[in-house]
């Protein structure tokens, strides 16, 4: 069997429509048919990949404003860099210093390891279904339809899970920035007004102003923002990486390794932080050689090298500085009569406040693609009521769950480790099953087997970590 669909046109918005799952296609003279209930139409699919190579996908992506292989490292260390590096003091919090360190070069290099496989097995998948890209989700589907036959009436479901738990990671990340905002904007008013209201507040007066930003519904009317945000947020970190290396204390005040029972909370943090899966495949899909994404040293390698040194840097130095004192977010930990430090919190809150929009972007696009078919009429007042109802969903859950720390772990261990470690490893078994295979004495089985448990294993402890850690800050409430 073969897939034969083709672009129709190469604009970007086509392109994204790819992202959500709104792949539109052309036969070329076949009548379109669906299996499994696929979104994607499919005449005789290649399984032989040797027949496979004469079509080149890249060659075939009509792009209007490709990108260059320096714009893409832009913009895939402004995907990784976020909120998260500066919870990595209290990663390391959890891990011990010298532990810490190691462990996050290691899991750094996993996670990317796993987009590699992902990045490779939609190369592949591309051939066998002559597809000039696919997106995440997409290239499940893809190798589902591709993969043995008693898999391909679950193609549907891989894409309809892989895109559940994209919102519900990027929705929990909005709740985050939500907590992370009010959490600053609390120390700052405290310290000048003496209130001390409940970070409750906080977060529920936030919830107009957020629903007003979220009306937009243009993605390029949201660019001025992202400018702003990331102009706050480099200033920010830089304001607070001279707090952090002015005196610093000696290396054996620290603990080289904390207790085992804290370290599926480290897991949490770092997969938080340094997962940035959710972006690669548009990344690599708009690029003007693609084939240099991947390789040595590639766009991917480059990137992520520079993403994990930095978080590395910044847990180290952290937790060094603050020891068991660290928060969940290291801007709290500065000196709140200090002007500078309410500069940094007040920028890097304001730089949240209005990424939330870009983060909320996504999920809300994935949800009103699936839905709008349902209101034939009165489309607008549709969407414009599940913005405010997805806003006012995110506020409660912050405010039901104040916490950072736990809340992080939560969001890296349930989300993030499925998307960026399973997934990949599921997507490559299942491409590879029967051409070319496992490879001698199976051994990517064995590898893919290994990163599924290692997955599960973080899914498991971290959500249990941050469940009982969120009971125990509810009973002091």
């Amino acid at each position: 069997m073969q897939i034969r669909p083709q672009l129709t046109g190469g604009s970007k918005s086509e392109l994204t429509g790819y992202i959500f799952g709104r792949m539109k296609s052309e036969l070329n003279d076949v009548p379109a048919q669906t299996a499994a209930g696929s979104t994607l139409p499919l005449v005789d699919m290649i399984k032989d990949d040797e027949e496979a190579g004469t079509y080149n996908p890249f060659e075939n992506r009509k792009l209007t404003h490709p990108t260059t292989d320096m714009e893409t490292l832009v913009h895939l260390l402004k995907g990784s860099l976020g909120s998260g590096i500066l919870a990595m003091p209290l990663a390391f919090v959890n891990a011990g210093l010298w532990f810490g360190l190691v462990a996050t070069v290691a899991i750094g290099a996993i996670c990317t390891y796993c987009i590699h496989i992902l990045v490779r097995c939609s190369h592949i998948l591309c051939r066998r279904a002559q597809l000039p890209s696919l997106g995440f989700a997409d290239v499940a589907e893809v190798a589902f339809l591709a993969g043995p036959e008693q898999l391909k009436k679950y193609s549907r479901l891989a894409r309809f899970i892989i895109n559940l738990f994209l919102v519900i990671d990027l929705v929990g990340c909005c709740c985050i920035y939500i907590v992370f905002v009010a959490t600053n904007l609390k120390q700052v008013v405290d310290h000048y007004t003496h209130s001390y209201w409940d970070v409750r507040i906080y977060i529920l007066m936030l919830l107009a102003p957020l629903i007003l930003i979220n009306l937009i519904r243009k993605l390029k009317y949201l660019t001025p923002f992202s400018f702003i945000a990331n102009v706050l947020i480099g200033a920010g970190v830089g304001i607070t990486l001279y707090y952090i290396v002015t005196d610093l204390p000696a290396l054996s005040e620290r603990k080289a390794m904390a207790e085992v029972q804290h370290l599926p909370m480290f897991f949490g943090t770092v997969i938080f932080a340094l997962e940035g899966i959710g972006v690669v495949m548009s990344l690599e899909n708009n690029m003007k050689n693609p084939q240099n994404f991947i390789g040595c040293p590639g766009v991917l390698n480059t990137g992520m090298s520079v993403v994990v040194m930095l978080y590395a840097t910044v847990g180290f130095l952290g937790y060094l500085k603050y020891g068991d004192e660290t928060k969940g977010s290291i801007t709290l930990n500065l000196p709140v009569e200090e002007v500078p430090a309410q500069m940094v919190k007040l920028m890097i809150a304001i730089a949240i406040f209005l990424t939330y929009s870009l983060q909320f972007y996504v999920p809300m696009e994935i949800i009103w693609k699936n839905i709008k078919g349902n209101f034939n009429e009165h489309q607008n007042a549709a969407e414009y009521t599940l913005r405010i109802g997805l806003v006012i969903l995110t506020v409660i859950i912050a405010a039901a769950l104040p916490n950072l720390g736990p809340f992080i772990t939560l969001i890296g261990a349930v989300c993030l480790s499925t998307l960026g470690l399973m997934f990949p490893a599921v997507i490559e078994l299942v491409t590879f099953y029967e051409k070319p295979g496992f490879g001698r004495f199976n051994w990517i089985l064995w590898k893919n087997v290994f990163l599924i448990l290692f997955g599960v294993v973080g899914f498991v402890t971290g959500t249990y970590v941050s469940i009982i850690e969120f009971s125990e800050h509810l009973e002091e409430v």
